[in-house]
């Protein structure tokens, strides 16, 4: 049980650090915060609503490991390297490939919400 404590308080450690330091980890958490009061009004049933959040988590998820290779790429080496660009540039196409689905998931919701898409 100690064990999962200390990996709780970590984790909170993680995100704590990451919306101090990392402008997209606090943009990405803001808007999950816009969200849970949103998404209960668009959602058609509870599936919905938790794909709703999820894909913002899943954003965030993402945002946090790319932080973390940034910054272990960072201690490594400052100097240029192919090998620590094409990290980054991983992390980097990982952060865009969960903003299109989120993006994509939420475009879907407010279309059918506002009866732009008839699904």
């Amino acid at each position: 049980m100690k064990r999962i404590i200390a990996a709780f308080f970590n984790s909170v450690a993680g995100l704590r650090h990451g919306f101090s330091h990392e402008t997209a980890i606090r943009e990405e958490l803001i808007v999950l915060a816009v969200s849970v009061p949103v998404a209960p009004l668009i959602a058609r049933d509870l599936w919905h609503l938790l794909l709703l959040w999820s894909v913002l988590l899943l954003l965030l998820l993402t945002e946090l490991l790319n932080t973390g290779i940034e910054q272990v790429a960072n201690k490594v080496t400052r100097e240029y390297a192919d090998e620590i660009r094409f990290a980054k540039d991983c992390g980097s196409a990982a952060v865009l490939m969960a903003i299109l689905i989120a993006a994509g998931v939420w475009a879907l919701s407010l279309s059918e919400y506002f009866g732009w898409l008839q699904i």
